[in-house]
């Protein structure tokens, strides 16, 4: 039940980055949807080899090349799934900040308000 939560919620934040953020576009709830189950498969399988292979980068930039890995990980999302648009790096950038706030939130009301033990 907390995952199908959290897939909703993840979709209400990929229409708000786009609502409040002009470089991402998408077209459909149901766009959504997709885009964040391709997102959250991104970042399970892909992203922490990623992570892995650029860790000589990460320390020396004291953990910020994890946003570009963040962005290169909504860049990617945006390219498999036709109706979540980013317009260039910069934007997936951007977008991926606005998301990760807006996951960390929902981490958050699904962790303590609506599934604590």
């Amino acid at each position: 039940m907390k995952l199908i939560f959290h897939w909703l919620l993840s979709a209400a934040a990929l229409l708000t980055v786009a609502y409040f953020y002009r470089g991402v576009s998408v077209t459909s709830f149901t766009s959504a949807l997709i885009a964040a189950a391709v997102l959250g498969a991104l970042n399970l399988t892909v992203r922490p080899l990623l992570v892995l292979l650029t860790l000589p980068v990460t320390v020396v930039t004291l953990g910020l090349f994890l946003f570009i890995i963040n962005a290169l990980m909504f860049w990617a999302a945006a390219s498999l799934v036709s109706g979540l648009a980013v317009r260039g790096f910069g934007a997936a950038l951007i977008g991926s900040l606005i998301y990760s706030v807006l996951q960390l939130f929902i981490g958050f009301i699904l962790d303590s308000l609506l599934f604590n033990k």
